[in-house]
């Protein structure tokens, strides 16, 4: 089996074709081509999702179990917030050597907030303080989540950022390291809610239209997730999705922000580690590193 494939419309089509034929004869064209999924919209409304390397593959099984027990949540929290549940599950197929399983999901229409003005998104910073204060919340009981070694871990246990610590880098770096751990119980994550993965819809104002791409999701430590918040605004769309975190009554210590700012450094090292491959995500993550620097 190859590690990764070279997704298609023509592959996409052929999988519609043979599980969901109703839908084979939609328009269909590559929409976004990610480190570990390909999204292939269909028609006006929907989007296939299909994994194109063997290590996100469970990803997306990942996504649809979460996303079960989390859609109903997320969904009183932030109605107007459109979630990647799944709309038609598809299967491997052997008689086209696609190994693994995929989704199909509600598209959602707008851009990348990465290709967005930094200062516009504070208009929007609100429902995304109320999205990450209502999934941050403790795993029920009997409840089974995703285990993710690079998600809301100890900081001490994750690679350092790829980025030169030295200087306030490294300070900022030190100070997360020494920060008190989370001594919580786990709660929810969605893993990755960098820009990227947040869509939004042109105003004005702009409004979050989606939070996408859920592979990463498990549970521990918030300040895993709420490292985006360097990524995404600047300080006063830092303060409006804190404030909009509060007054949905989360309320975290200051060494969850802390440790939080080191997050931040691990995920802009990551944004900016391949910018032949990835060159849409460098802006994240200079935004995010001088967002830090500035912030410390």
């Amino acid at each position: 089996m190859r590690a990764d494939l070279d997704i298609t419309v023509g592959l996409a089509r052929a999988l519609l074709r043979e599980q969901h034929p109703d839908l084979a004869d939609l328009p269909l064209r590559i929409a976004a081509n990610g480190w570990d999924n390909v999204m292939v919209r269909a028609g006006d409304e929907l989007a296939l999702r299909l994994p194109r390397r063997a290590v996100a593959a469970p990803l997306v099984l990942h996504e649809r179990t979460a996303l079960t027990h989390l859609a109903p949540l997320l969904g009183v929290a932030v109605p107007t917030v459109r979630l990647p549940v799944p709309v038609r599950s598809g299967v491997p197929s052997a008689g086209l050597r696609y190994p693994w399983h995929w989704s199909v999901v509600r598209w959602a229409d707008g851009a990348a907030a990465t290709s967005t003005p930094v200062a516009a998104r504070t208009a929007w910073a609100p429902d995304l303080g109320r999205f990450l204060a209502a999934l941050h919340r403790p795993v029920p009981g009997g409840v089974s989540v995703p285990v993710n070694p690079y998600r809301g871990v100890a900081l001490a246990d994750r690679t350092p950022p790829l980025l030169d610590l030295t200087g306030r880098a490294g300070a900022v770096w030190r100070d997360a390291l020494a920060a008190p751990p989370f001594t919580g119980p786990p709660v929810w994550l969605h893993g990755d809610p960098h820009p990227a993965n947040l869509v939004v819809a042109p105003g004005p104002p702009d409004r979050l239209a989606a939070v996408v791409d859920f592979g990463d999701v498990t549970a521990g430590d918030p300040a895993s997730d709420l490292g985006t918040l360097w990524l995404t605004f600047d300080a006063a769309g830092r303060a409006a999705c804190r404030a909009a975190m509060a007054d949905a009554g989360a309320v975290w210590d200051d060494a969850t922000w802390t440790r939080a700012r080191g997050w931040a450094l691990v995920f802009a090292g990551v944004l900016l580690a391949h910018p032949g491959e990835h060159p849409a995500l460098v802006p994240a993550g200079e935004h995010g590193l001088a967002a830090v620097l500035s912030d410390a």
